[in-house]
Formats: structure tokens, sequence, C-alpha cells
């Protein structure tokens, strides 16, 4: 074999292995992200947190998506998780909240090399039957071919029919702020 044909099939050679190791990467998944609300209302301040939440980033689109289960929100007070699930977000009836979006500036984000990247993250949240739009800013941390997402934005309770009984209307607050911090690995195919 000529020098010419052993270096072409080098090249290929190279060329194949770099392509499918950059595609094995090019999906982040977890199943245990960790998703916190807070309301702090004039007497009543509620806070938790849900370490079941299910998300995946396609590195290549910057589409990410995220299921959340309502029920395995954990709250300080039981009596509080009681409230939340059968009065304010009727768990029963809507079990699962969900998100799908866009990194905006996905370009910007290595996902092959460590680094930190402020981020703009669009798309739609549905919670309790209701979908709007979201629009947060966030941060993408690249560490050891993992991926950390971090986020916090704010929703108001009627924009998604979520009910404030009238005997604590004035101690609950009229928006939540909603916490994001999911570490993702590499989904191998």
């Amino acid at each position: 074999m000529n020098k010419m044909k052993r270096i072409s099939i080098a090249i290929v050679i190279m060329a194949v292995t770099i392509g499918s190791s950059l595609n094995a990467q090019s999906k982040f998944f977890t199943r245990n992200g960790n998703i916190s609300f807070f309301s702090d209302g004039s007497s009543e301040k509620i806070d938790a947190v849900n370490h079941k939440v299910s998300c995946v980033i396609d590195a290549t689109t910057g589409q990410i998506e995220f299921g959340v289960l309502m029920q395995a929100f954990e709250f300080e007070k039981a009596l509080m998780q009681e409230h939340f699930n059968e009065n304010y977000v009727e768990s029963e009836k809507f079990p699962k909240a969900t998100f799908k979006g866009t990194i905006a500036d996905n370009n910007i984000v290595k996902y092959n090399a460590d680094g930190i990247y402020k981020v703009n993250v669009t798309g739609k949240l549905t919670l309790h039957g209701v979908t709007n739009d979201v629009t947060s800013k966030g941060t993408i941390t690249v560490k050891g071919g993992k991926v950390i997402a971090n986020a916090e934005f704010k929703i108001l309770l009627e924009e998604y029919k979520i009910e404030i009984p009238s005997l604590v209307k004035d101690k609950v607050a009229k928006d939540v702020r909603i916490v994001v911090d999911i570490q993702l690995d590499p989904l191998n195919k």
C-alpha cells in the first residue's frame, strides 16, 4: 500500500472515531435532578424540594426537557405537603409538570471541554394543566464530562390557575421562585 493511501485511511479512521465519540456525548440525562421552590408570603414561608427530576439536554440542538412528578416534592411539614398536593396543584388530576425548551445561545457552550457558560433558556412550562412561555437566565457548567444546569425564575400562581384558599390568601405569596440544580451524565446509546 502506498504512503498516500495509508494516510487517507488513517484520516478516515480518525474522522469516524472522533465523530462517533462526539455523537455518543451529544445528549446528557438524569433522573435525579433537583428542583426547589420557595414562596415567601407575609406569614407563611413555603419551600419544597424534588430530587427525582428527569432532564435531557441535546448538546447538538440545545433542546432541553424536564419532567417533574408533583408528589415527589418534599416539605418540612407533612400538612403543607398534603395541602400542596390536594388543594393547590391537585397532583391526582395533574401528576406531572413539564418544561420543553431551548438553550437560546447553545452555540457558546463547549460540551466537550470544562467551562462555565451563561445562557438564556426559553420554552414552555406546563403546570396544573396550563402551559405558559418561560424565559430564564441560567448557567451551564461542563466539568469532567458531566453537565450541571442551574437556573432561577419566578412564576405567578394565577397564571397556572392555582387557587389559594381564601382562608390563607393574605398569608401566602402570589408568586413562587423556582430553583433548578441538575447534574447530567452523558447518555449512552
